[in-house]
């Protein structure tokens, strides 16, 4: 609860710096200094005493300063860390998934996995078929050379 009530006032404070500094009139602000008529020393040094909104605005900026501090204090002394890593569940590595790559099927697969390779192809395959095609094999030996190959 005294956490809420202090971040209210940071808050307010911080809007109120905003309007303050934005309605204060700028020490060369005025249409001679603009081009170059106003004295240097008026312009860069200072002003004489401050008026209301530099004062305000200089207090509201302690006031943010030291709530910011104190909200700084009870965020870290609360004793229970909120580390987003602390709370999260032990996954071992194997069981995470890795971006692009093919997803494993499951042990106990419907489909069949050949444990061994087949001993010999169709003379279908090797002879021009669908496998190689007759751009691979033109003369139909199924082996290519590199006379062959066209220059």
């Amino acid at each position: 609860m005294l956490q809420n009530f202090i971040l209210l006032f940071h808050v307010l404070a911080a809007g109120a710096i905003v309007v303050f500094v934005l309605l204060q009139q700028g020490k060369g602000a005025d249409m001679g200094a603009a081009f170059g008529s106003g004295s240097a020393g008026s312009l860069f040094g200072s002003s004489g005493s401050a008026n209301f909104m530099s004062r305000m605005t200089a207090i509201m900026a302690t006031l943010f300063f030291i709530t910011s501090l104190v909200l700084t204090y009870l965020a870290s002394n609360t004793g229970v860390s909120r580390g987003l890593m602390e709370n999260a569940p032990a996954t071992p590595a194997s069981q995470i998934p890795v971006p692009g790559a093919p997803a494993q099927a499951p042990a106990s697969s419907a489909v069949p996995v050949p444990s061994a390779p087949p001993a010999a192809m169709p003379e279908a395959a090797t002879k021009g078929g669908a496998a190689t095609g007759a751009a691979a094999d033109p003369a139909g030996k199924g082996v290519s050379k590199a006379s062959d190959i066209p220059k």
